[in-house]
């Protein structure tokens, strides 16, 4: 079937804007999955301002020996509090499982809507509750300093300041988590377009979903874990503290319980929109299809029984550390898979390197460096040299911020025609990843081996290391390399911004993409998706180039 010609008859038009929100009234209260991911997507876009002029603050703070920017330590701490917690639940998670999710998930299973969209619109007011809660950390007289994990017995004294803050950031975002993700996980499940096998979703909809499972599962015991710290701070409860009974360590495993499978619910929905940006502009169908479907499932039960790595020098039993580094190292099996299909979906595919392509191929890079530097990580004899060092943190950014973080600003460009209208700017949209990709390099290459030199994480100064060339000289670099991440970003945005304002327009279906939501939506679609409901052919794929039936999918009332 001709995708064009039957938005003529459908009542489509292809240059036209249906549906969209035409005042403030109308954009608060929408019911609407599409634009209720935009919110999410201001939300997670105001939070990686947020938190990456804190990194820069941080970093500006350690370009050099001594005192740089402020003599605060507690400032620095704040500053560190703000990039990590802010940057995780307030950028990363959702600006994939809200904005992501919500905008192309349900008009990639062919479905009008989420499963429950009152559900759906108290899942985004929850999570800019929690935005809102968490800046009011930068003007409090107390602010909560006591980093984003929030270990005892620091967390409940007063030295670390407004732990009920803490608790209660950590407890709305995850309500607003758990909401979103049954609706998802309903959505998935329950609102597939007629004729859509398990078979037939796409890679993005397969990690979302996965990554939903996990939401579910290991949400609570976080929020759990962190009101426990409000009731022993403030009512006298003792489950942290040893001196009636209670254990600092509880909290260290019940965090990590949640924290690393988190790892994953970041991880795998950027990884699915990798795969659907890599078969979109390679022209080719995913390579391993089912191998990789169900290595994306097997994060749910490996990722469970991983988290005691955060804590091999913890004082645990040999038995366990044991055991924990044979399941860490299982893990990489799904991941190792999922890497090689993206790399068999590249191949002997005809490459078209778009802005999105760009940044997605960067985020690719980043994460298979990160990938490779974990592995060691894994085994307790190498761990216990480079526990809490930059190794363990450069480690971290690499397999999961920066490569997530450039993901998810494929996904913005990617999906940039389809939200507005309108085209970014390619040669504005491919420097700021590729500068983006060197300055993040730059920051994080030296810091790795720094923290072999024996560099600890969270410090505020190196004073104990002045005479290290090896930790001097990667902070130096580390410090040149901000500037140009920042110079990046800052383009990335005002890249957007042109865009939504003044870039060309977009055609209905801009990258020829086989998948729903650009092949059988308007240039933006309305309210509903689709004018009539799909019916799909059992031999159409969203990644069908070159062998996709004529009649791919129909509308049923046609």
């Amino acid at each position: 079937m001709s995708h064009d010609s039957d938005f003529d008859g459908m009542g489509h038009d292809p240059n036209g804007i249906p549906g969209q929100p035409k005042t403030l009234k109308e954009w608060i209260f929408t019911l609407d999955h599409k634009v209720i991911g935009i919110w999410y997507l201001w939300g997670a876009i105001a939070s990686f301002i947020v938190a990456g002029l804190a990194a820069t603050a941080m970093r500006l703070e350690l370009g050099s020996v001594g005192p740089t920017i402020t003599e605060d330590p507690n400032l620095y701490n704040l500053w560190l509090t703000m990039h990590g917690a802010v940057m995780i639940l307030g950028f990363q998670i959702p600006a994939l499982l809200g904005f992501l999710a919500n905008w192309a998930v349900p008009i990639m299973v062919g479905g009008k809507d989420m499963a429950f969209p009152r559900v759906n619109a108290m899942s985004v007011w929850l999570l800019w509750s929690g935005i809102i809660l968490a800046l009011c950390n930068l003007v409090i007289p107390d602010p909560w300093n006591g980093m984003w994990t929030g270990y005892p017995p620091y967390s409940v004294t007063d030295m670390a300041g407004n732990t009920a803050l803490y608790s209660w950031i950590v407890i709305i975002l995850g309500m607003s988590s758990v909401f979103g993700a049954f609706n998802l996980a309903c959505t998935v499940v329950f609102m597939r377009a007629k004729g859509m096998g398990w078979y037939q979703m796409n890679m993005l909809t397969m990690s979302v979903f996965t990554a939903n499972i996990i939401q579910l599962i290991f949400v609570p015991v976080l929020a759990a874990s962190v009101l426990l710290l409000s009731l022993d701070k403030y009512l006298g409860f003792g489950f942290y503290n040893p001196e009636v009974g209670g254990d600092a360590l509880l909290y260290q495993n019940l965090f990590w319980f949640y924290s690393h499978p988190a790892v994953y619910v970041i991880l795998l929905p950027f990884m699915g929109l990798m795969f659907d940006v890599f078969a979109t502009f390679s022209r080719n169908q995913i390579f391993q299809y089912k191998v990789a479907f169900w290595s994306f499932l097997a994060f749910i039960p490996a990722g469970a029984d991983v988290w005691v790595h955060h804590a091999y020098v913890a004082g645990l039993p040999n038995w366990l550390r044991l055991l924990m580094t044979f399941t860490t190292l299982l893990i990489s099996l799904p991941f190792g898979l999922l890497m090689m299909s993206m790399i068999g979906t590249l191949w002997k595919g005809s490459v078209k390197y778009t802005s999105p392509m760009v940044w997605a191929m960067c985020a690719f890079f980043m994460l298979l460096i990160g990938g490779l530097t974990g592995i060691p990580n894994a085994l307790t004899a190498i761990d216990y040299g480079i526990s809490d060092s930059y190794v363990i943190m450069s480690h971290f950014h690499y397999v999961m911020a920066v490569s997530g973080g450039m993901a998810i600003f494929a996904s913005v460009f990617y999906y940039m025609p389809k939200m507005s209208g309108r085209m970014c700017n390619e040669f504005m949209g491919k420097l700021s990843g590729v500068g983006f990709f060197i300055g993040m390099n730059i920051v994080m290459g030296p810091l790795y081996f720094a923290g072999i030199e024996g560099m600890p994480r969270r410090y505020y100064d190196y004073q104990m290391f002045a005479d290290n060339a090896t930790i001097v000289g990667a902070q130096h670099w580390a410090t040149i390399g901000i500037y140009v991440t920042f110079a990046s970003a800052l383009l990335m945005m005002i890249t957007w911004i042109h865009a939504v304002f003044a870039g060309e327009k977009a055609t209905q279906n801009p990258w020829q993409s086989e998948s729903l939501e650009f092949a059988a939506t308007a240039v933006i679609p309305g309210q509903g998706n689709f004018p009539v409901p799909l019916s799909i052919h059992p031999d159409w794929s969203p990644y069908g180039y070159g062998t996709n039936p004529v009649d791919s999918f129909t509308y049923k009332g046609k």
